[in-house]
């Protein structure tokens, strides 16, 4: 590579939402990167991250202080999971590689496109770079179907075994094994198997919460699975209020009948917990219109108000796999990395001039919308 070869410069930033353990890059993948060649990568220094920051100094970064990416050159492109800090509307003049969560029409989606106009940057949102069929090129969904049936197992044992009281804080596990056994313990203490029903089932997401459920024990006569052709007719479903657990996995594109409403689950029902992996949950089309705020970490269940006197607890954590994050971050960045070595050829390589037009199309459509 001659000296004038023009070099791509990844700055990874700190995660700062509150028990957000994942990373964008891997030490592994950064390591390909700078083998690579035309890569520089700058790595921002977290105690949150499950990756220690020597491991990004061993693979040829160079490490900086946390939340400094406001000040990196106008080069780099600022590379990070979730959002931005909050109460933070300063204008962003830099590439952003990220999930904003902000092109269906989400609660604050114009602050956040505002901010990129203000400052003349540029978003590419993890969630829409796609491949030439329009699948993601690296996504998540696996884990997060898979650590969301982990939850709603885990929740429904513990209205078996510690009935009324509050759920408690969920941690990172250091690896699936651990987490599976815990949940098999529980699930010998109580002496009988839940019904688990998982919407979207063949998707990435869908097929781990079925794989979780399964490795849990739990029998297959007992998981219940369900994909387009099943939801053809249309909701609200009654045989999701007949399951113990519901786990929503579907990807939400457009305006379709909800799943579940009110008064199903103020009659008689089985359903006692629903995980909302797709956490859709200030979208306009929501399928699961009982709620409207996502859960946390150290607050993960919500209790929906019923007048059926049988609990029916909720969960919307929107960053589930960093239950996992060690194997889930690899496995995301790995999945990413041939589209990352495409980033020098950005202007014309397919994935990446898609996601750029897309940020425009959004932009624009910020004056259309209301």
């Amino acid at each position: 590579m001659s000296a004038s070869t023009p070099v791509t410069h990844l700055w990874l930033r700190e995660e700062t939402k509150p028990m957000e353990h994942r990373a964008a890059l891997s030490p592994d993948v950064c390591k390909k990167l700078l083998e690579h060649g035309g890569f520089e990568i700058t790595v921002e220094e977290s105690k949150a991250r499950i990756f220690a920051d020597s491991e990004y100094e061993a693979a040829g970064c160079r490490l900086v202080p946390g939340d400094s990416w406001r000040t990196a050159p106008q080069d780099a492109i600022i590379t990070g999971l979730k959002e931005l800090p909050e109460n933070d509307t300063s204008a962003l003049p830099h590439t952003h590689i990220m999930f904003a969560h902000c092109y269906k029409q989400q609660g604050g989606w114009k602050d956040v496109l505002s901010r990129f106009v203000e400052g003349e940057g540029l978003l590419y949102d993890l969630e829409f770079l796609q491949d030439d069929n329009g699948r993601r090129v690296a996504a998540f969904g696996f884990y997060a179907g898979f650590t969301g049936s982990a939850v709603g197992i885990d929740a429904w044992c513990h209205q078996q075994l510690n009935s009324g009281e509050k759920y408690p804080v969920i941690k990172p596990y250091p690896n699936e094994d651990v987490l599976i056994a815990e949940t098999k313990e529980k699930l010998a203490r109580i002496g009988k198997m839940p019904r688990i029903m998982v919407m979207g089932a063949l998707g990435r997401c869908g097929s781990g919460a079925v794989s979780y459920a399964r490795k849990a024990g739990i029998p297959e006569e007992n998981i219940v699975q369900w994909d387009m052709a099943e939801t053809a007719k249309g909701g609200p479903f009654k045989e999701i209020m007949e399951a113990d657990i519901f786990v929503n996995c579907i990807y939400l594109s457009s305006k379709i009948p909800p799943f579940v409403t009110q008064e199903q689950i103020d009659n008689e029902r089985q359903l006692s917990v629903i995980v909302d992996v797709s956490c859709d949950t200030t979208n306009p089309f929501n399928p699961i219109p009982i709620y409207n705020v996502n859960t946390t970490f150290d607050n993960a269940l919500l209790d929906i108000q019923s007048s059926n006197a049988k609990p029916l607890q909720l969960c919307s954590i929107d960053h589930l796999p960093t239950m996992l994050p060690r194997e889930s971050s690899n496995q995301f960045a790995i999945d990413l990395l041939p589209t990352l070595l495409q980033l020098p050829t950005r202007s014309s390589a397919p994935v990446w001039t898609r996601a750029e037009k897309l940020f425009h199309d959004k932009v624009a459509s910020m004056a259309t919308s209301d």
